[in-house]
């Protein structure tokens, strides 16, 4: 029989498991989108599965008060410390989940400790946020009411017999063994059972459909994993480096000393999902004037981004780098390893290079990771005439499209030519504002970021219409594309290649572009190669072999991205997931949209790993 001690624990952590059922069922209810391809059945077995990441997730969040719970005192005042201890620990885990329900839709994962990056922005943000995000508050006041009223506290009935009537092993022996046997528990729960490697994300990822994994799984077990430096565990997946060089089949540009000296401007859109845009579907848009430039250049219809996440957008963009690990690269710990990026290579042909963000400078690294790559001059709120005091200022994060884009357009009249810039917008941006002289003026659709989708859009038009009168804009290659997706309402969109469907657009003043397949697949890592493979520039060797130049006719174009666990090779023809288990999965692509779930798969055969070099050749 268990003692009273172990009961009450046993009470008190069962509450906790049935709070995280509640966290749950109010995550799915939030992202019903997201898992809309799933039958019931497979919702009640993700649940099922959680099981035991909240197992993993409590035990290691409570070690505190696991401790003091086996401390063998019932009197008044050591069980109210230890409630609080209780109280206090978990209040956090659950403003953890109930925050990711709504966090979950910009970053499309659960949160991890990438919130330490960016927390200078949620403390400027902090009011807006609540403001916003109010009725966050009442399911955490409920929830935590429901721990403090439901806490088990000792009474008379459940109160061990006194030590004088207790025996030897009643008060020794015993509850040495008591928590011997917790401590045994708790590490096996922690571990996630007695595999051979402890319980990791990826796990939750098992089950059809995958997305289901971001259900099974919790925000406390995926915050608390991330914390600390965790070794990115080395796999071999080919036998040599030859077979390795083969599936990556690199095709770096080759020098050309008839190519044009030309500038290079990026415009790298906040959330400009393709979702939005009218010439993607069928002209229902919010980017009338992104529509009409998109006619008149070359326009990529199957281009992906390689991340869900702001941060991991420059890494692809300047330096051909995919989000490959959980963790973005500007903050983990491989951030001072030798990368060379457009800024390094352009920088020694002569060009001024340059990033410009409208945000506080330091916000996610981006000024940091751009001199890292070799750009020499970074351009911020700090540089912004007036900075956060001028009334172009959102009063959130940084000043608004139009005004800093005329900044910009200025700012590249004053650099020496040739020049390669970069624009990195962000009104665009939850909580998706627009000026108040503009209100009413943008169509607001059925989702918040509609209206602010429209605002940029005319903020690129006027751009445009600034630039257009500069003496560089006439030789000067513009390419806009987004850095990652944002709000989701239409059903096409709501899939796995969906969530990561962005448009590319390449435009030339005057019409001249190399010839180039429009329908191929492309990816934000495939800019540095287009780019100097645009201007007739070696890369020596430097660039990663992952992107190729869009001016490439005879490359295979491609995309790669890691979402819940997998990674993702998208060709022309098939899809090739590689699990978090080593598995490898088929499908063939249309447009972007996974075929639905019901469709045969069409595994490879012995599909592991080991043998996965002919379905993840590039």
């Amino acid at each position: 029989m268990l003692s009273p001690l172990l009961r009450l624990l046993l009470r008190r952590f069962a509450l906790l498991l049935g709070v995280y059922v509640l966290l749950r069922a109010g995550f799915y209810w939030a992202n019903q989108e997201v898992f809309r391809e799933a039958s019931a059945t497979e919702v009640a077995w993700a649940f099922w599965h959680g099981f035991r990441f909240d197992m993993a997730a409590l035990l290691l969040l409570n070690l505190p008060f696991l401790l003091l719970s086996l401390v063998p005192r019932f009197d008044k005042g050591w069980q109210g410390f230890v409630r609080g201890v209780y109280l206090t620990l978990n209040a956090t885990g659950m403003a953890l989940n109930i925050i990711d329900s709504q966090y979950f839709k910009f970053i499309g994962r659960r949160t991890t400790d990438e919130l330490f990056t960016i927390t200078d922005d949620i403390q400027r943000q902090a009011g807006q946020l609540a403001f916003h995000y109010w009725f966050l508050v009442p399911p955490f006041m409920v929830l935590f009411g429901l721990l403090w009223h439901f806490y088990p506290m000792p009474t008379a009935a459940n109160l061990p017999p006194s030590p004088a009537a207790s025996s030897l092993q009643r008060r020794f022996i015993r509850p040495l063994l008591e928590i011997v046997l917790v401590a045994v528990l708790a590490v096996i729960g922690i571990r996630g059972g007695l595999q051979l490697k402890p319980l990791r994300t990826g796990h939750a990822f098992v089950q059809l459909p995958p997305v289901l994994g971001h259900l099974a799984l919790n925000s406390t077990f995926t915050f608390l994993r991330s914390l600390g430096y965790q070794a990115v565990e080395r796999r071999a997946y080919f036998q040599s480096e030859a077979r390795l060089q083969q599936a990556l089949a690199p095709r770096m540009p080759a020098a050309d000393l008839s190519a044009p000296r030309d500038n290079v401007v990026i415009l790298l859109l906040e959330s400009f999902s393709s979702e939005y845009t009218g010439i993607e579907n069928g002209g229902r848009g919010y980017t009338p004037f992104f529509d009409s430039l998109a006619t008149g250049g070359l326009f990529f219809r199957d281009h992906y981004a390689n991340g869900r996440r702001s941060i991991e957008a420059l890494p692809a963009v300047l330096a051909g780098m995919p989000a490959l690990m959980e963790s973005p690269f500007i903050t983990s710990n491989f951030q001072t390893n030798e990368l060379h990026g457009l800024g390094e290579l352009l920088g020694r042909n002569g060009y001024a290079t340059s990033v410009f963000h409208g945000a506080q400078n330091g916000t996610m690294g981006f000024n940091t990771f751009a001199g890292m790559v070799g750009v020499q001059r970074y351009f911020g709120l700090n540089e912004y005439p007036g900075g956060a005091k001028s009334p172009d200022y959102d009063g959130h994060w940084g000043i608004f499209d139009e005004p800093y884009l005329q900044y910009f357009a200025q700012q590249l009249s004053q650099q020496q030519q040739p020049f390669f810039s970069t624009v990195f917008t962000l009104t665009s941006h939850e909580p998706f504002p627009v000026p108040a002289k503009y209100k009413n003026r943008f169509t607001p659709g059925k989702l918040p970021i509609h209206a602010s989708i429209g605002y940029t859009d005319f903020a690129l038009r006027q751009f445009f219409k600034t630039a257009a009168k500069q003496p560089w804009y006439k030789n000067t290659l513009f390419i806009l594309l987004a850095d990652h997706t944002s709000q989701t309402l239409t059903p096409e969109y709501q899939n796995t290649l969906g969530s990561y469907k962005t448009p590319l657009l390449l435009f030339h003043p005057s019409g001249k572009l190399p010839p180039a397949n429009t329908s191929r697949i492309t990816q934000q890592a495939d800019v540095p190669a287009t780019v100097l493979d645009y201007l007739g520039m070696p890369d020596n060797g430097k660039l990663l072999p992952f992107g190729y130049s869009v001016f490439d006719t005879l490359a295979n174009g491609r995309a790669l991205f890691l979402t819940g666990g997998s990674y993702y090779l998208v060709h022309k023809d098939y899809v090739t997931e590689l699990t978090a288990n080593d598995q490898v999965r088929l499908y063939p692509y249309q447009r972007h949209n996974l075929p639905p779930r019901l469709l045969r798969m069409l595994p490879w055969p012995n599909s592991t790993a080991k043998n996965c070099v002919p379905a993840c050749s590039f």
